[in-house]
């Protein structure tokens, strides 16, 4: 009987290395640790920047007194402005705190200023095609004067934020991608345990 403990401790022993190599390959394979891989935090911060400078913007505007065809007739670089803030801190924290609860608000989040950046771009689209309109008749007067730089000016503001969303869009794009496929790979995976009765290692002469 002494020489069935050292034989039993030495199966227990392999079995338990055997049970955790699949435990770290599983945890480095999971669907939310892959999301992670992906670094949102990174892409969250750069989101993060271009919200504050949106709503910067937007100040710059209200306090210069704009009350033409401007995005801010509709208070896009406010509210879009807001939702990329949101956007880049779920990120942000997703990233630190990975769940499938804030990958869900997270892609939700997404999905709202993707449509917000569609809504916004439109209009911005109309405004900037006033602009060029207005250019277009500056630059025949004889002397253009303060107006022709004011719609310079203006085309320069709306062109920055135009390219800025689109920037933020492609950002919004791959972090829907990633989390989409990483809450469907949660919902589809199976994990299969196998327990062992306590005697099942135990050896007699």
């Amino acid at each position: 009987m002494e020489d069935t403990v050292p034989t039993t401790r030495g199966r227990t022993t392999a079995e338990d290395g055997k049970q955790q190599t699949p435990d770290r390959l599983l945890l480095s394979t999971k669907p939310l640790h892959r999301f992670v891989r992906m670094e949102p935090r990174s892409l969250g911060i750069v989101i993060l920047l271009f919200g504050c400078a949106e709503i910067l913007m937007g100040f710059q505007l209200h306090l210069a007194g704009e009350h033409g065809r401007t995005s801010l007739d509709m208070y896009a670089p406010f509210w879009q402005g807001v939702l990329f803030v949101v956007c880049g801190n779920l990120s942000i924290y997703t990233g630190l705190h990975p769940s499938k609860k804030m990958v869900t608000v997270s892609l939700s989040m997404y999905v709202v200023s993707l449509l917000g950046i569609f809504v916004s771009g439109g209009y911005r689209i109309s405004c900037l095609s006033y602009f060029s309109y207005m250019r277009y008749r500056a630059s025949h007067r004889t002397d253009p004067g303060w107006a022709h730089f004011r719609v310079d000016l203006l085309f320069g503001i709306e062109g920055m934020l135009f390219t800025s969303s689109l920037c933020v869009l492609v950002l919004l794009m791959v972090l829907i991608v990633v989390a989409r496929l990483a809450l469907k790979s949660t919902r589809t995976q199976v994990i299969l345990h196998q327990s062992l009765p306590p005697g099942t290692h135990t050896t007699s002469n």
